[in-house]
């Protein structure tokens, strides 16, 4: 099993930091993460927020690719139906040089009411932009001369330059939350990003096998809360109101996409000190090393994982905290779920 982490750049006004200064210690953080022997750093887009969630991974990645030698540098979600499928492929291409072959990219059609509206664009649309991006990207990392006359976007005899140094494209992942999304991953022949819920894995793997992939070659992704510090009661307490700050950005606009499909799930908590005694706590690992080991342990025992990755630093969280959590996974719980 890989470790990663993710990166989101969350800078709430409530605990804001100014932007250079507090872009540059995420950074610094990224470059000790490397040290201590963590596989992957995946960075995640939303757009429009009060917490300034970051907007624009590609620059991002690029900066990384500077600071490191060795860790991955993902995406996890690129929203493509936001982007230009020609420029993302670009974008794309140029971070896999400066990273010299370091890039996974993970892709997500998005879920927000409040972006597609933004955006003024069909949210209805989502998914056929999502396939038909994909699709051309593809071709033009694959081919010389791309002619496509897709619903939304047309080229004549294009040619993507330079390409990738991976080859044919960096590998491509999709993030998914549903049954449908989880079968289009398979039978698209891509890797699978998931989140909190039930394990992916049985649909997703008997849907590669039919399909005719190896489910051997592929790789499952699953996104995980984790805080670690010498006491159960200073980890509650250092990022409980952090964590409910995630929780409340995900509850608005995870409940408008709920709306749009019939699904009223509201969130099981009202306060930051409710997180600790509700269901969620169930699905974080927080507390001790001990703690989190014996959690991660249960995870790995009900889920199947190639790739684990830690959401640590938290919206608004002192990234010096966020820093000290991952050096005490890494030195106290990794090692021994390393062959797993």
């Amino acid at each position: 099993m890989r470790f990663g982490f993710m990166e989101d750049f969350r800078n709430p006004v409530k605990w804001r930091r100014p932007f250079p200064a507090f872009y540059k210690a995420i950074l610094d953080q990224i470059v000790r993460a490397e040290e201590l022997g963590y596989d992957n750093v995946w960075l995640t887009e939303h757009h429009f927020t009060e917490d300034a969630y970051n907007p624009s991974m590609f620059p991002t990645a690029a900066a990384i690719a500077a600071r490191t030698s060795r860790i991955r540098i993902g995406t996890f979600i690129h929203l493509l139906p936001f982007s230009h499928p020609v420029r993302a492929a670009e974008d794309l291409a140029c971070a896999d040089i400066l990273s010299d072959g370091r890039i996974d990219y993970g892709i997500g059609q998005g879920y927000s009411h409040h972006e597609w509206s933004a955006f003024c664009m069909n949210r209805s649309e989502r998914g056929m932009r999502m396939r038909e991006g994909i699709e051309l990207m593809v071709r033009l990392f694959k081919e010389d001369k791309v002619t496509f006359n897709g619903k939304f976007t047309q080229t004549k005899e294009m040619t993507l330059s330079p390409k990738s140094v991976q080859q044919p494209h960096p590998p491509i992942w999709i993030g998914a939350r549903g049954p449908k999304a989880i079968t289009r991953a398979a039978e698209m022949g891509y890797h699978l990003m998931a989140t909190l819920g039930p394990d992916p894995a049985p649909l997703y793997v008997d849907t590669l096998k039919a399909n005719g992939h190896n489910p051997d070659d592929f790789k499952i992704a699953q996104l995980r809360m984790v805080y670690c510090a010498p006491t159960e009661d200073q980890a509650w307490a250092e990022c409980q109101h952090h964590l409910y700050h995630l929780f409340d950005f995900y509850a608005e606009i995870l409940a408008e996409a709920n709306d749009a499909e019939g699904d009223d799930q509201p969130l099981p908590i009202t306060c930051a000190e409710d997180i600790r005694h509700s269901p969620l706590a169930e699905h974080l690992m927080i507390g001790t090393p001990d703690q989190v080991a014996r959690k991660l342990e249960k995870f790995c025992d009900t889920f199947r994982c190639t790739d684990f990755i830690m959401d640590s630093q938290f919206p608004g969280l002192d990234p010096a905290l966020g820093t000290r959590s991952m050096e005490l996974f890494a030195k106290e719980v990794m090692p021994a779920f390393r062959q797993r």
